[in-house]
């Protein structure tokens, strides 16, 4: 069973699971880069208030899940995300990163997978809607 958020008039679950990947699918979330990020990301998550319920990078990509507001938007979140992480990234790692990308300031692909997590199935839901009124 969910646990619900509940502010001002409202009471909600809003979970999404959200991939980014790097640039030309470049290996290079290990070790600092992986760490650094996953830092930057719970900074901004305590920031904006957003709760990271699991995160973890690959070589190329990193998943995370994220419980958010029914004020926040996921483009906007990821935008924020990619734009400072990009921004740290760069300041720590320029040395490193500038033999790898030949166009200084991007790190992270153009788009990315956000998919809605909830308890109950599609058709649970359907049944649901079905049985009202």
């Amino acid at each position: 069973m969910t646990e619900y958020n509940r502010k001002n008039r409202r009471k909600y679950s809003l979970i999404v699971h959200i991939v980014l990947v790097t640039k030309y699918r470049k290996p290079i979330l290990v070790s600092l880069i992986s760490d650094c990020i996953k830092r930057k990301i719970h900074d901004l998550s305590n920031r904006m208030g957003w709760k990271i319920i699991a995160m973890e990078t690959d070589v190329d990509h990193i998943h995370f899940l994220l419980d958010y507001d029914t004020t926040e938007s996921v483009c906007n979140m990821v935008k924020t995300i990619k734009q400072e992480t990009t921004y740290l990234l760069w300041k720590e790692f320029e040395p490193f990163l500038t033999k790898r990308y030949w166009k200084r300031r991007i790190f992270w692909s153009d788009g990315y997978f956000a998919c809605s997590v909830g308890d109950a199935s599609a058709e649970t839901i359907k049944q649901y809607i079905a049985k009202q009124g």
